[in-house]
């Protein structure tokens, strides 16, 4: 039979960057909150996430709504990482350089004049720079450049030295993280209208007046909400890898970095972390729970980029991962409450979840403690789905 153990306002079921964001300020609104993760914390997607905070680059005429949820969490990060960093001592990894999005033929720089025209149309700043002007700024960009755009609004951080700070910041305030908790069933009342909290898959049963759901790509292993109640999320596959300099590449210890601006190309990025170490990422791949990474995925990722930036040849491999980013059907997240009584998402957020953190984390508090959700928010609430599953 399950047991019970202590009872909690608030029980939230995945560690990543959503999770650890939204346990922090549950806690710091005076919220008894205990996190549950299946693994460890942050070493799913939060884990090999590039953390590019990058709303304008991301920017799509058709997404005016997540556009302003992600320009709101970008405006909220500088004061999150500052109080984060004070609350755990840690730094946060945050990253303020910019942008260049790049093309290296023809073809990629009439696309790259489209992406201007549909910024500029949201009235978004981003600046046109000939070929000479970008290497001006990056000189590792390879001489074949055919044009670039410069976006100074969009930043960097890096999520594993976020998420550190972040489990640090929680248990400073006194919040409960359980590592190697699987919940396998959310508990409701007999009359499957209200959530009491959750099963592990050891049989333990914690009780909790609301429980969020934040379990990223595994939202549908979770057993126990009935159909309407439930929210569609599916994994997709990135590959990713981190490359480092064979020295030291700081300011002052001997040579310049190879690159101090994000590089965005057409599909994927080089994100450098500023202490001589690299992101290269990402393909975007329908393959289920797969998180093999393959020789075709790594040889794309590593000839685009060394096609714009040919000093990455010269880089070391560090890693090579994989990760699952939870995809919704309209590939936008899910926050606040659910159709029943003391459910609450923070899921879905596909390729945006270190950007979101902010804002994700500031709107559960809010939903939380009662409160609406905030205005930017408020699209992204679960009922587009419980709507959908009613009339399905």
């Amino acid at each position: 039979m399950p047991h019970t153990t202590h009872c909690f306002n608030v029980a939230i079921v995945g560690g990543g960057i959503a999770g650890l964001a939204v346990a922090w300020r549950a806690q710091q609104r005076g919220l008894r909150t205990v996190l549950l993760e299946r693994g460890k914390l942050a070493h799913g997607a939060t884990h090999v996430a590039a953390g590019m905070l990058a709303p304008i680059s991301e920017a799509r005429v058709g997404e005016r709504g997540l556009l302003a949820l992600s320009r709101a969490a970008l405006e909220r990060y500088p004061t999150f990482v500052e109080e984060l960093a004070s609350a755990s001592d840690l730094d946060p990894g945050y990253r303020a350089e910019g942008t260049l999005f790049v093309a290296r033929d023809r073809d990629e720089a009439e696309a790259l004049e489209r992406e201007l025209a549909e910024r500029e149309a949201l009235g978004l700043p981003v600046e046109r720079l000939l070929p000479s002007e970008a290497r001006r700024r990056e000189p590792a960009l390879a001489p074949t450049l055919r044009l670039a755009l410069d976006i100074p609004g969009d930043h960097a951080i890096d999520p594993r030295a976020l998420s550190a700070a972040l489990a640090v910041a929680i248990e400073r305030a006194r919040g409960v993280l359980r590592e190697g908790a699987e919940v396998a069933r959310i508990a409701t009342s007999a009359d499957g209208e209200r959530v009491t909290g959750v099963e592990l898959t050891t049989g333990e049963r914690i009780d909790a007046d609301q429980v969020v759901i934040a379990a990223g790509a595994w939202v549908e292993a979770l057993a126990g909400l009935p159909a309407h109640a439930r929210v569609p999320v599916r994994p997709v596959k990135g590959q990713i890898m981190r490359l480092r300099e064979r020295g030291p590449a700081r300011p002052g210890a001997g040579r310049a970095p190879l690159l101090t601006r994000t590089i965005r190309m057409q599909p994927g990025y080089l994100v450098p972390r500023g202490d001589g170490r690299y992101v290269l990422g990402a393909t975007m791949e329908e393959q289920g729970f797969d998180t093999a990474p393959t020789a075709g995925g790594v040889f794309e990722l590593l000839r685009d980029a060394i096609e714009l930036v040919p000093g990455v040849a010269e880089l070391q491999i560090e890693e090579l991962a994989a990760g699952l980013r939870p995809g919704t059907p309209d590939n936008a997240p899910v926050l606040g409450r659910g159709a029943i009584d003391g459910l609450q998402w923070a899921a879905g957020c596909f390729r945006h979840g270190i950007l979101l953190a902010p804002i994700v984390a500031d709107a559960l508090a809010a939903t939380l403690a009662g409160e609406p959700l905030p205005e930017v928010a408020q699209p992204f609430g679960a009922q587009r789905f419980a709507r959908e599953a009613m009339t399905a």
